[in-house]
């Protein structure tokens, strides 16, 4: 994992903060599976703070574009519901906030809410966030 890491996610405002950074390409070791990225969800308030590692694959980061794009449509979202991999949600207050929930329904059995600002500025960077993410580890599912 040579490449510096990137946030994939991250929403963050008002003493809190919710972020999925990814910190490489993990190659898988058999040829009929698709190399995954490694990847971390950082939640940090002035309440709880933890770290929950996960893997990122191709698909999730096609899931991610249609998700950011109903978000940015003004819907709420739920990223990754019913895979092994942690569930996020997003869901939209009227005041320019929005409630983030993670839940690890698979090792901790463990979810967190946390409440963020989400400014319309936000999906530009979130957009620019995720075609980073994708010229940096390259995947067969762009």
């Amino acid at each position: 994992m040579a490449e510096d890491p990137i946030d994939l996610i991250r929403l963050e405002g008002e003493g809190n903060s919710v972020i999925l950074r990814i910190a490489g390409k993990e190659e898988r070791k058999r040829p009929d599976e698709d190399d995954v990225l490694v990847g971390e969800f950082v939640v940090d308030t002035g309440f709880v703070r933890g770290t929950l590692k996960t893997w990122v694959f191709p698909e999730d980061l096609t899931e991610w574009q249609q998700a950011l794009d109903a978000l940015d449509a003004g819907h709420d979202i739920a990223w990754r519901e019913g895979s092994r991999a942690p569930w996020f949600f997003i869901e939209l207050d009227d005041d320019e906030r929005c409630r983030v929930r993670i839940r690890d329904h698979a090792m901790s059995l463990t979810s967190v809410t946390v409440t963020v600002p989400l400014a319309d500025d936000w999906f530009d960077d979130a957009y620019r966030r995720l075609d980073l993410v994708w010229e940096t580890w390259p995947t067969s599912e762009e």
